[in-house]
């Protein structure tokens, strides 16, 4: 018989492993944006993939104002900062470090996470109102980005959920990093 902390540790892996999923496709989108970014401004004659018509455009989103910086950090910062940044980057590193806080059942760090993807989901609905709104384009990339913040938060919810589960469960804080049989209680 399969005890019931050893099922809920079972759904905490499945869970993790889709969180790194929806990471890693995360990281593959932001280099993909960041690409397109710098061979358009290196060459101007370049048409990416995902340059589908004149109103579905990820190059003419990527090279206006809003993708770099958010459209916002030039109203705070010299034009010349090196924290005006393409946005792809920024995403790159929300999603290595919201990956990095996710590889052990730690409570607190799961609700590190959970603030991370709030915010971005936040960043996600402002640059969904600039992209469709402000700039009238459909960018599938982009759109493509704010649907793997969605679904980080979504999984991330269910990951704390279950972790309090556990914790209930054990009986106290768990210190885990790897399989069920590592799982111990801190004393």
């Amino acid at each position: 018989m399969v005890s019931a902390s050893a099922v809920i540790v079972n759904k905490l892996r499945r869970l993790r492993s889709c969180f790194a999923f929806f990471c890693f496709a995360g990281i593959a989108l932001s280099s993909y944006a960041f690409y397109v970014e710098t061979k358009k401004e290196h060459d101007d004659s370049y048409v990416a993939m995902c340059d589908i018509s004149e109103s579905m455009s990820c190059t003419k989103v990527f090279s206006s104002k809003y993708g770099k910086g958010f459209g916002l950090l030039q109203f705070v910062l010299d034009e010349n900062s090196p924290l005006i940044q393409p946005n792809p980057v920024y995403g790159a590193i929300f999603y290595g470090l919201v990956l990095l806080l996710g590889l052990g059942n730690y409570l607190f760090l799961a609700r590190v996470q959970m603030l991370l993807c709030i915010m971005a989901n936040i960043g996600s609905v402002y640059l969904g109102y600039i992209l469709y709104f402000v700039l009238e384009d459909i960018c599938v990339v982009c759109v493509s980005t704010y649907f793997v913040n969605f679904v980080l938060l979504i999984v991330n919810l269910l990951r704390i959920s279950k972790l309090k589960q556990l914790s209930l469960e054990t009986g106290g804080p768990i210190l885990q990093t790897g399989g069920f049989n590592k799982t111990k209680k801190r004393v």
